[in-house]
């Protein structure tokens, strides 16, 4: 294994995202929010990948920010405690908000707590081993969720299921994260990574500009207004439906054949 704190690989049109501090449990430093910014940059930017899939290694997704680093005073300048000031070192701060318009899958196994969680939750599709375990525990810890994990909690999930795990910092496991919606999903931890790579493969084989337009309309439905999104899916419907790629989705079905989607 890598002494690298994140691997990045693409299979066919999917990218994999591995947080590789597994005897960290995959707690997240400066090196490795560094290295998770510049990984999804790259798949933003690259035309090739189509999907994406972010894990982690060593039985865990990972287990937050390193309040090891964070107690040395690592990433914040010391001088410096101005509010803009710990929000740049803060690396869920800034992936957090960043625009992907791929689909995102989180493949969970173990620890997914505090900004692991808010990562995961930044993904369109979660699925998880039996083993999982999710919270946002920083609460606990004297200070307050910065990566999006409550705004993102509250809206996918039952307001007081979400105002319970935000405020007390427990954890929830696989079964009950599956019952409330965390995901969609739970497989045999042998099973994990074959699963999400299947599952981005078959996002991969339709035309991406009508994935990427049926991900901006459904987040636009979520975070919006309804009567917004569906002028949104208007609009995006005639634009996709002058592409190449809507032509050949029936010509593909007329003959019988599997699509060649060009992105175009």
């Amino acid at each position: 294994m890598s002494d690298e704190p994140l691997l990045f690989e693409v299979e066919g049109s999917v990218a994999v995202i591995t947080l590789n501090r597994p005897t960290q449990r995959n707690a997240i430093n400066q090196a490795m929010g560094q290295a998770l910014m510049d990984a999804l940059h790259r798949v933003r930017d690259d035309s090739a990948v189509r999907a994406i899939v972010i894990t982690g290694a060593g039985g865990s997704f990972s287990a937050g920010a390193d309040l090891k680093e964070r107690a040395a005073g690592g990433g914040a300048r010391r001088d410096d405690s101005s509010p803009a000031s710990v929000i740049e070192a803060d690396p869920s701060s800034r992936w957090s908000t960043m625009t992907i318009e791929k689909p995102l899958i989180a493949a969970i196994d173990g620890y997914c707590l505090a900004g692991g969680m808010e990562l995961a939750l930044t993904c369109d599709i979660r699925i998880c081993t039996s083993r999982a375990q999710f919270g946002l525990p920083e609460i606990a810890h004297g200070f307050f969720p910065g990566g999006g994990g409550p705004q993102r909690l509250a809206r996918s999930i039952p307001q007081s299921m979400a105002m319970e795990l935000i405020l007390t910092g427990d954890r929830i496991d696989a079964e009950t994260a599956l019952r409330v919606g965390i995901v969609s999903r739970v497989v045999p931890v042998d099973a994990l990574q074959a699963s999400a790579m299947a599952l981005a493969q078959r996002i991969a084989g339709h035309a991406p500009l009508a994935v990427r337009a049926a991900k901006e309309v459904a987040q636009a439905a979520m975070s919006g207004g309804f009567d917004e999104a569906m002028r949104l899916g208007g609009a995006l419907r005639w634009i996709v439906g002058q592409t190449e790629d809507a032509r050949e989705g029936p010509r593909a079905f007329s003959e019988k054949r599997a699509p060649r989607y060009q992105g175009r």
